[in-house]
């Protein structure tokens, strides 16, 4: 399964936790998705470039470390200062009528936009 075949797959899981207004921990997502937590970084950006390429809210501000509640060092969609207005503008944001964006449309924003901080 390729990057952004796992991607697609996080997209949804964070497309639920978003309508339902929760965060992650890493921990979290990796026994939903049965990635190693320190794998998930790198299956993010996909997701994280394709809203920053599209101007949607930072979908992935969603995932944040078990000790802080925040995103981790990865994490560029948005400033610090800004992690709560943000937040809620992912909990507001209709993600289920937008639809996940495909592994394809996913890379592509990746070459667009690599946004791995």
């Amino acid at each position: 399964m390729t990057r952004s075949e796992r991607a697609s797959q996080i997209w949804a899981v964070l497309a639920l936790a978003a309508s339902n207004r929760q965060s992650l921990t890493y921990g979290i997502l990796s026994k939903l998705t049965g990635v190693p937590a320190a794998g998930l970084g790198q299956l993010l950006e996909p997701i994280q470039s394709y809203c920053l390429v599209h101007g949607l809210p930072p979908l992935t501000i969603l995932v944040v470390q078990q000790e802080s509640g925040l995103p981790g060092s990865g994490f560029t969609g948005a400033q610090a200062t800004e992690y709560a207005k943000d937040q809620m503008r992912v909990f507001s944001f209709d993600w289920l009528e937008h639809r996940n964006p495909q592994p394809e449309r996913l890379e592509e924003a990746v070459l667009k936009r690599p946004s791995n901080g």
